[in-house]
C-alpha cells in the first residue's frame, strides 16, 4: 500500500503522468535498448516493439496499478499481476532486471516531465513502481520454485518429434525432451515459451499454448504463422525451417489461464488459434472422463483455417455433457452459424465460469455479451496472446 505521504501527490499527479505514459515509455525503451542492445536482440518481442503494441501495454499497466492502488488500497490487483508475471517466468525474467528497468524508465519520467517532478513527486512514483516491481519479483520467484527451476533458468532443449501441417498457416509440432527425461507437469491450459536464433544473430522468443492433455511423454504446441508488417518472425521461421528432429529452446509451462478444479459448468469460447489452450482443456476433460458440462464456442474465418477442427468436435462430443457452437465468416456448407458468435443465443448453466481466448475484437465483445446476460465479471476469465491491451480496464 502506498505511504500517507505519496498517496495525495500520486492522485494530483497522475492525470499528467497517466497522459504522458506513451511518451515515457517511448523514451523508457529508447533509453533501454542503447544501454542494453541485447534485451532487444533476445528477450523483447522486436514486433511488439516495431508496432507499439508493448508500449502501450507497459503504460497500461503501470496506470492500471497506480489507480488500483488509490481506489482499492487494502488489496492488490492480483489477477493483473500474475499474468504479467507468469509472461515474464516464461521469459525467464529476473529480479536483477527490475532495476535497470527502474533506471531508465525514473531518467524517461524526468526527460519527459522535466520539473513536474519535484523530488516529492519522485520518491511518490518510485513507491508505486517498487511496489509493483517487488510484488512481480514476489510472484516470479515462487512460479520459479513451482515449476522446479532457478531464476532465469527455465529452458531446455527439446527435439521436433513430429511436424503437422494443420492448415494453410498453421502447423503443430511434438516435442519431446532431448535428453530423454520425462516433461515437465502443466495445467491444462497452459503455455510454453519458443527461442530460436534467427539469421541476424538475435534470439527471439515466442509463447504458445500446450495443446494437449498433460500428462503424456511429449508436449504438442501449434503455431500460426504471423503475416502483416512486421510480420512474425519466430513463427515464420518455424515455419520455414523446423523439422523433425531438430532441437529447440522451451521454457517450463507457465500461465494463469487453467482449467478449475471441480465440477461446475465451464464456457470455453475462442477464436482463430485461440482454440489451442482450449484443445488441452478439453483433452483432459476427457481422458479424465468428466461429466461436467461444458459449452464449447468457436469463431473462425472457415472450414479450412479453422486448425484442429476434427479433434475438437471429437473432443466434445467424447464428453456426455458437451456442446459445440461453431461460427465462421465464410460457413459453406459447414452448418455452422455465419459471422461473429453471439453467446447471447445460447442455453449457459447457472454457475457457468468462461474461459476466453482469441483476439481483443473477439475477447470484449464475447466478454461484453457474457456481462449483458448477467455472467459475474470474477467468473470471466482470458488469454491475450501478445501484449496485454486490456490492462487499466480489466485490473
Amino acid at each position: 500500500m502506498l505511504s500517507e505521504q505519496a498517496v495525495p501527490v500520486v492522485r494530483a499527479t497522475l492525470p499528467a503522468v497517466g497522459g504522458a505514459l506513451d511518451r515515457i515509455t517511448e523514451r523508457f525503451y529508447g533509453r533501454l535498448f542503447a544501454a542494453h542492445p541485447e534485451l532487444l536482440r533476445d528477450l523483447f518481442n522486436r514486433g511488439n516493439q516495431a508496432n507499439g503494441e508493448q508500449r502501450q501495454a507497459l503504460a497500461g499497466s503501470i496506470a492500471a496499478f497506480a489507480v488500483a492502488l488509490l481506489e482499492h488500497p487494502d488489496r492488490r490487483p492480483d489477477a493483473m499481476l500474475a499474468r504479467i508475471a507468469h509472461k515474464h517466468a516464461s521469459l525467464g525474467v529476473t529480479s536483477e532486471q527490475y532495476k535497470v528497468v527502474h533506471e531508465h524508465l525514473f531518467a524517461a519520467i524526468v526527460e519527459v516531465l522535466g520539473d513536474a517532478v519535484t523530488p516529492e513527486v519522485a520518491r511518490a512514483w518510485d513507491e508505486v513502481y517498487w511496489l509493483m516491481a517487488n510484488a512481480l519479483i514476489a510472484v516470479e520467484a515462487r512460479l520459479y520454485q513451482e515449476a522446479g527451476v532457478t531464476e532465469g533458468g527455465v529452458w531446455r532443449s527439446m527435439e521436433i518429434a513430429e511436424r503437422q501441417e494443420e492448415t494453410a498457416d498453421t502447423v503443430s509440432f511434438v516435442l519431446r525432451p532431448t535428453d530423454g527425461s520425462p516433461t515437465t507437469a502443466f495445467r491444462p491450459g497452459q503455455y510454453v515459451s519458443v527461442r530460436v536464433a534467427l539469421p541476424d544473430g538475435a534470439r527471439q522468443i515466442r509463447q504458445y499454448s500446450l495443446s494437449s492433455a498433460p500428462g503424456r511423454p511429449q508436449w504438442r504446441i501449434t503455431v500460426k504463422r504471423v503475416d502483416g508488417d512486421p510480420a512474425g518472425e519466430v513463427s515464420s521461421w518455424l515455419h520455414a525451417h523446423a523439422c523433425e528432429g531438430d532441437a529447440v529452446e522451451v521454457s517450463a509451462p507457465f500461465g494463469d489461464l487453467v482449467l478449475p478444479e471441480g465440477d461446475g459448468p465451464l464456457l470455453l469460447a475462442s477464436a482463430g488459434i485461440g482454440s489451442t489452450p482450449m484443445l488441452a482443456m478439453l483433452d483432459h476433460l476427457v481422458e479424465t472422463g468428466s461429466a461436467r458440462p461444458v459449452v464449447v464456442v468457436h469463431a473462425d474465418r472457415a472450414p479450412a483455417s479453422h486448425a484442429h477442427a476434427a479433434e475438437l468436435r471429437r473432443l466434445v462430443d467424447a464428453l456426455p455433457q458437451g456442446s459445440l457452437h461453431l461460427w465462421y465468416e465464410e460457413p459453406g456448407d459447414s452448418g455452422a452459424r455465419p459471422g461473429r458468435a453471439d453467446v447471447t443465443a445460447l442455453d449457459l448453466p447457472a454457475g457457468t465460469t468462461a474461459y476466453l481466448c482469441g483476439p481483443l475484437p473477439f475477447l470484449r465483445a464475447v466478454r461484453g455479451d457474457l456481462l449483458g446476460r448477467g455472467t459475474a465479471a470474477a467468473d470471466i476469465h482470458y488469454e491475450v496472446f501478445g501484449p496485454d491491451l486490456w490492462l487499466g480496464s480489466e485490473s
